[in-house]
């Protein structure tokens, strides 16, 4: 449905299928995807803005790491040392994707729900899985979202696979989208969505810097 916060790219392992010039890391966790069956990886088009955000930020979180195909493209764009953490429910999924990165030490893999990601913030770039629109994606206007806790001043938000908006408000089932609403109208953030294909956008908040007390 137009306009839409649509479910995690049902084909997203399968749009690898003839692109070239990829990463190996990403190369790798995209051949981990695909022999698990697993078809839910980030896009081309959005890992390609991941690893563009990933260089200028020093920490940066992920929630649903999937097989680790987004965690490869901002591995792959930090800078040394940048610190990483990823979020990922599944046992089976995190266990892959921590041997995947067990290489690079400066990248974790946790096993837990997402409110795992609380305590190891806050982060300059946190990518909120947008596959599901409550619980586990974390981008709903609750707490998982709470800039206070996970962003710095300055930090960017990234939210994936979401439907292109076509109109305003933004629909939802009928309804207006309250999530995608609630980001690009948030009174702490400066956000835009991004289209990145005819049929996938994101969104790109950047966290306000508290205004300045005034001078005696």
């Amino acid at each position: 449905m137009p306009g839409n916060l649509g479910l995690v790219s049902p084909k997203g392992t399968a749009a690898y299928d003839g692109v070239a010039d990829l990463p190996p890391l990403v190369e790798r966790a995209v051949s981990m995807a695909r022999q698990d069956g697993f078809d839910n990886s980030c896009r081309p088009e959005h890992g390609r803005l991941l690893l563009a955000l990933a260089a200028g930020a020093d920490a940066i979180g992920e929630t649903g790491t999937g097989y680790g195909v987004g965690l490869a493209w901002l591995a792959s764009g930090a800078r040394p040392g940048t610190r990483i953490v990823s979020v990922e429910r599944d046992a089976t999924r995190a266990r892959q994707a921590a041997e995947l990165f067990s290489g690079l030490p400066q990248v974790t893999v946790i096993h837990a729900d997402w409110h795992a990601i609380f305590p190891v913030g806050p982060f300059e770039l946190l990518v909120l899985d947008g596959g599901a629109r409550k619980g586990g994606a974390g981008k709903n206007a609750g707490a998982a979202a709470d800039p206070a806790l996970l962003v710095r001043p300055g930090g960017i938000v990234v939210i994936d696979d979401l439907t292109p908006a076509r109109h305003w408000p933004p629909q939802f089932e009928g309804q207006v989208d309250e999530v995608r609403a609630h980001w690009l109208g948030h009174a702490g953030f400066d956000a835009a969505e991004l289209r990145l294909a005819p049929d996938l956008a994101a969104l790109v908040a950047t966290r306000r810097f508290p205004p300045r007390q005034a001078q005696d």
